[in-house]
């Protein structure tokens, strides 16, 4: 099975980044690298064929893959992760010179969110959205099986994107955890862990 998650953020600006307020000087970045450490660690390793797309309106598409990484190097906590993917943001769209760092495996894209899960829905991935509305994930997880490629869209900060019309035209599944509201970064954490019990 290979687990991918998509995750879009508009209020992403790196212009006055600074490492001694993440959160008041990224536009909440930190939100953004805690998904990343829910989605690719478990406990203190990397885990195997996860993917976790990051759509920042303003930079671009940024993908991290699990499996292209180096466990013994790659930054496990929010503050260093925020840090090196500033780095990784600037190299890549401004052109600034920086040493290397243990993020250069990020994979740049120009795609945008709707067209990279056309490219998923055509690879035959089963493509969910996340929405407290939709279907009990028990109903839904129990249909799977070990061989299905999943693919979830956690939306954006604002709720927005869920309500988008081009996504409603893509007529993907609901699924929903329960009528409590998650962060975005818990959310990912009970996916992976209910579908390890489940599927």
């Amino acid at each position: 099975m290979n687990l991918i998650f998509f995750i879009k953020s508009e209020t992403v600006n790196i212009s006055r980044y600074t490492i001694k307020d993440i959160p008041g000087s990224s536009g909440r970045l930190d939100v953004i690298s805690r998904c990343i450490l829910s989605a690719i660690i478990n406990g203190n390793n990397l885990e195997e064929n996860i993917q976790i797309w990051v759509f920042l309106d303003k930079y671009g598409t940024f993908v991290f893959d699990s499996d292209l990484f180096n466990d013994e190097s790659f930054p496990k906590n929010e503050i260093l992760l925020t840090d090196f993917f500033v780095e990784f943001i600037k190299k890549t769209k401004k052109g600034e010179n920086y040493p290397e760092t243990p993020l250069d495996s990020i994979k740049y894209s120009t795609l945008d969110i709707f067209d990279a899960i056309k490219n998923f829905i055509e690879k035959k991935y089963k493509v969910y959205t996340l929405n407290e509305e939709g279907m009990g994930f028990k109903e839904v997880f129990e249909e799977l099986n070990s061989n299905d490629n999943l693919l979830f869209v956690l939306g954006d900060q604002s709720g927005d994107l869920l309500n988008d019309k081009e996504l409603k035209k893509l007529n993907l599944v609901d699924v929903s955890l329960g009528n409590q509201s998650y962060l975005a970064s818990s959310t990912i954490r009970l996916i992976k862990m209910n579908l390890q019990l489940l599927v």
